[in-house]
């Protein structure tokens, strides 16, 4: 059987230690007397996200069943070599020599779910609402928004606030995100902005709030997994959509489909897939994931482990600098004593100015070639060649410094929630 992420592999231990109990609280599906086990609900909408489609005859599926999908390499329809992390919600990285690409592929874009998919979605039918301080509340299908706005593609990079988790020490809760929670796909929608200024912003307007037709984990339909918000001025830029295509495609089931927000550059978060609704609020939006310590970090620098008062956390805005590098995969051994580095850099709002690559931990260092964006918050491509000097183990680091002069630091930034790591990605050659 192919080797399975240590998340399946727990799956399938608890599936062999205790079927009834599996079932139960994966699924909350019950056994009956004819070994059937019916699912409904947020169970029928779990295993729905784990194999990526609706399950048509699910009624006469047997009791302690997985689907056999999920012990082939594919494990998430429509996706290729994602790293599962959690499937409840359904959350997958993509390791970063599968994202070597310009343009993230649709099968290589991270999944980062808070609830459950919603599990009917007819684009034909779908509806989103504009309203709150707005002077004419608007309800628009997604073909009134093909006719009503221009239509956008744009290369935009989204990133989970937790990518880099992993790597905190002392450890921080949450999904164990490596490097692979960032993708740069082209997104096609129509602007946020115009849609806003369509419906008419009242005076006093401060933030945005955005509303998913996905299902709370505890099945709960008065409850959100998931609601956040930006400053109106953030909601004014340019580059947000509100996205309907992905990659020249329809948008993949577990990254919106069929409507989705794309608010680049910060995180991802904010980027509300399955968007039903977006309310313009006279207040800071206090939706699900908005309050108490849900993507804030603390004011001002604190030491590994200390406690910090709720009171001194304040919301992530912009992401950090970042680079990432896509080739060659770490743990690469190499007979040829040159080899070309690529990668891809981001800064948030701003623009990458340099990238920069060493082979000798940090001592000296090669400036890369660096694209420029394709279009504002697009990440930037680079690439340079390295050439070792002698056959052994070696580290190439990358390191990227953002239009305002900021560079990635060499050590993470701590904090309780494990946000916003953006040290330095190091892979391993060994020449030989």
């Amino acid at each position: 059987m192919p080797k399975k992420s240590n998340a399946l592999r727990g799956v399938f231990a608890l599936y062999r230690e205790n079927a009834d109990a599996a079932d139960r609280i994966l699924f909350g599906r019950e056994t009956h007397a004819d070994r059937r086990g019916f699912l409904r609900g947020a169970g029928l909408a779990t295993m729905g996200a784990m194999v990526g489609a609706a399950i048509p005859f699910h009624r006469t599926m047997p009791a302690h069943f997985l689907p056999v999908v999920l012990a082939s390499d594919e494990v998430i329809r429509g996706k290729d070599g994602l790293t599962v992390l959690n499937d409840r919600p359904l959350n997958a990285e993509t390791p970063p020599h599968l994202l070597d690409d310009p343009v993230t592929p649709t099968n290589r874009h991270f999944i980062r779910n808070n609830g459950l998919p919603p599990d009917a979605v007819d684009p034909e039918s779908w509806t989103l609402t504009i309203d709150g301080l707005v002077d004419t509340p608007l309800s628009l299908s997604i073909a009134d928004l093909r006719s009503r706005f221009e239509v956008v593609t744009q290369a935009l990079t989204l990133e989970c606030g937790g990518n880099g988790r992993a790597f905190f020490d002392p450890p921080a809760r949450g999904n164990q995100w490596t490097y692979g929670a960032v993708a740069c796909s082209e997104w096609m929608g129509v602007r946020l902005a115009d849609v806003l200024r369509a419906a008419g912003i009242k005076d006093g307007v401060v933030y945005t709030a955005h509303e998913g037709a996905d299902l709370h984990l505890s099945g709960d339909p008065t409850k959100q997994p998931i609601s956040r918000g930006v400053p109106i001025e953030k909601a004014l830029d340019p580059g947000n959509l509100i996205a309907f295509g992905q990659n020249g495609g329809p948008i993949h089931a577990m990254n919106g489909a069929p409507l989705r927000l794309v608010i680049p550059g910060w995180p991802g978060s904010c980027s509300q897939k399955w968007v039903t609704r977006i309310r313009l609020r006279d207040v800071v939006h206090d939706g699900a994931k908005m309050t108490g310590t849900s993507y804030r970090v603390p004011n001002c620098p604190v030491a590994p482990g200390e406690d910090v008062a709720t009171e001194d956390f304040d919301i992530i805005h912009a992401m950090p600098v970042k680079s990432l590098i896509t080739s060659p995969a770490t743990g690469l051994v190499s007979s040829a004593p040159a080899v070309q580095v690529r990668g891809h850099a981001w800064a948030g709002d701003r623009s990458v100015a340099r990238v920069a690559v060493s082979i000798d931990f940090g001592a000296t260092w090669s400036d890369a070639d660096l694209d420029a964006p394709v279009n504002p918050h697009a990440w930037q491509n680079w690439r340079v060649d390295v050439t070792f000097p002698q056959a052994g183990y070696y580290e190439i680091w990358a390191r990227a410094i953002d239009s305002e002069g900021v560079g990635q630091p060499h050590a993470i930034a701590w904090n309780p929630k494990g946000y916003l790591n953006n040290s330095l990605h190091r892979v391993a050659v060994t020449v030989a």
